[in-house]
């Protein structure tokens, strides 16, 4: 494999890994305050349906990107009122906003659009165009450091680095701040921090505030940046392997950067038969290389990267006590 073919696969595995990176975030804060989320597939369906939709609709992607995360947050509300409010299983109230994302976007685009469930292309203000970073281009002739800042680094769109400066703030956030500490407290016992005289519930609807707006942005990511319009099930698991990314990375921000990378990298090189020819000196077959990111979210999951212990309080509702 030559240098130039190593950039397209790491060009292509930080575009892949851009979704996955804001939903496993988006997990992150969820789960860090208590309340586990299977529902991250639905929020990002949702908001990539409704980024496309209306992106297509007022011709602005950044209408679109707003109405994505408008989306993502009515879900999000959904699930914080069944799980926080009513003291509902947060598992099944996931797993039924799921479904419910699943046959609404498909609803929706259809009613409004006529096109089996999908939105027309995006082109031109509808869509987030690549950014050259600043001497790409003059730099390009320096040996490997050259081509791997302008074909790698540079020229992706700007939600690309926006997750990746959402690596170092949510370590800062979470570690470095009062409303970080009580936020892990909340996951980790929150009857300590009601005993402090915090709101538990106040904490607990603001991380899930938190993961519909980082949902939203990798919903509108993927429907107007990766492609050019929502598809039927275009998220197709990705919310699922962003939380075994999340688990992969024991609940911590840098980690989950690395792991979202490396789900990236297996989804990169299902689109590159011909460099694992090269490298197996034998012919694999394209859907076992499709099948590689779900693979290794089943290892992840089966635990074969060692214990992973998730927030004590997690999946648990907070009862006060009179």
């Amino acid at each position: 494999m030559d240098y130039a073919t190593l950039l397209q696969l790491l060009d292509s595995t930080l575009r892949f890994a851009t979704p996955l990176l804001l939903a496993c975030l988006a997990g992150l804060y969820s789960e860090r305050a208590g309340i586990f989320d299977i529902g991250l597939e639905g929020k990002m369906l949702m908001a990539a349906m409704a980024s496309a939709s209306v992106a297509f609709l007022t011709g602005s992607v950044w209408i679109g990107l707003m109405a994505g995360i408008g989306a993502a947050l009515v879900f999000a509300a959904l699930h914080g009122i069944a799980s926080i409010t009513f003291r509902g299983n947060q598992l099944i109230s996931g797993v039924a906003l799921n479904f419910l994302a699943s046959g609404i976007s498909v609803l929706t685009a259809q009613r409004l659009f006529g096109q089996g469930g999908r939105t027309p292309a995006l082109t031109d203000g509808a869509r987030m165009h690549e950014i050259t970073l600043p001497f790409a281009d003059t730099l390009r002739g320096v040996p490997l450091i050259g081509p791997l800042y302008a074909d790698v680094i540079s020229g992706h769109s700007i939600l690309v680095y926006v997750a990746l400066l959402l690596v170092p703030a949510s370590w800062w956030l979470l570690y470095r701040t009062r409303f970080g500490l009580r936020l892990r407290a909340v996951g980790e016992n929150p009857a300590s921090v009601d005993t402090a005289g915090v709101s538990v519930t106040g904490l607990r609807f603001a991380a899930v505030a938190i993961t519909g707006v980082l949902c939203g942005l990798a919903g509108a990511y993927m429907a107007t940046a990766l492609q050019a319009g929502f598809g039927r099930e275009m998220t197709a698991g990705r919310g699922y392997i962003a939380l075994a990314a999340l688990i992969f990375a024991k609940w911590r921000p840098v980690a989950a950067l690395w792991a979202c990378l490396l789900f990236g990298f297996f989804q990169a090189i299902a689109l590159r038969p011909d460099v694992v020819e090269s490298i197996l000196t034998f012919k694999v077959p394209v859907p076992a290389l499709d099948a590689l990111p779900y693979a290794l979210t089943v290892i992840v999951l089966a635990g074969f990267i060692g214990k992973a212990i998730p927030p004590r309080a997690g999946g648990e509702p907070y009862v006060k006590e009179r």
